[in-house]
């Protein structure tokens, strides 16, 4: 099966990566994947490690009060998840909260989206992607925007990331075609994301010269 989008807007070029995007083994922690994954699990939202950062950025992007206080207060758990005490997962979190918001706050488009390595199978990935994007959209869902509403071009960015959230990813061949795909939306979805929280965020922000 081939990787489909449905959507002209995810035919549009892939914009110029930054030079060095983050490696997600500097994220935050010494805590490896599967033991965040279970302390995400054990939460009220039971989400994966991607959909979590879609939450976080959506939150961000949404122009949330208290972004960071939000996103841990959904995520945590009622106890400890296993061999990963509270503290220890929220410590972890607070710590990829931190390097978001620089991420998100620095003047090239730098975030770096909470996904699976390259080394990993395509199908793994694009679901990872797929719950970053309906993490994303959860927490968007979760703001009022009234007396701010988005433009346009946020709006229709927004439809993108639903039809995102509609590919068919079952039998998904691991081909280069795929591959490509892939890769396209991936880097179409994080410049949108940035696009979105400088329009959101950083246009509406009161100037330090008013």
């Amino acid at each position: 099966m081939v990787l489909s989008h449905g959507r002209r807007a995810f035919d549009r070029p892939a914009p110029i990566p930054v030079s060095r995007p983050v490696p997600r083994e500097e994220v935050a922690t010494n805590i490896d994947d599967d033991r965040l994954a279970r302390y995400l699990a054990a939460g009220a939202l039971c989400a994966t490690p991607s959909e979590a950062h879609g939450i976080l950025c959506g939150l961000m992007c949404g122009g949330d009060a208290n972004p960071e206080a939000t996103w841990l207060r959904q995520l945590r758990p009622e106890s400890d998840a296993g061999d990963l005490p509270i503290e220890e997962g929220r410590e972890a979190l607070s710590a990829l909260a931190r390097l978001t918001r620089e991420e998100l706050e620095a003047s090239e488009f730098a975030l770096t989206l909470f996904l699976p390595d390259d080394t990993r199978p395509l199908a793994e990935r694009a679901t990872a992607l797929y719950d970053w994007v309906r993490g994303f959209l959860y927490a968007w869902g979760t703001l009022d925007h009234t007396g701010a509403e988005p433009s346009p071009e946020t709006r229709e960015i927004l439809r993108d990331f639903t039809d995102v959230t509609r590919m068919d990813l079952d039998g998904l061949d691991d081909d280069e075609q795929n591959e490509e795909a892939l890769t396209e939306v991936s880097e179409f979805i994080r410049v949108a994301a940035m696009t979105i929280y400088q329009e959101c965020v950083v246009a509406r922000a009161p100037s330090s010269e008013s």
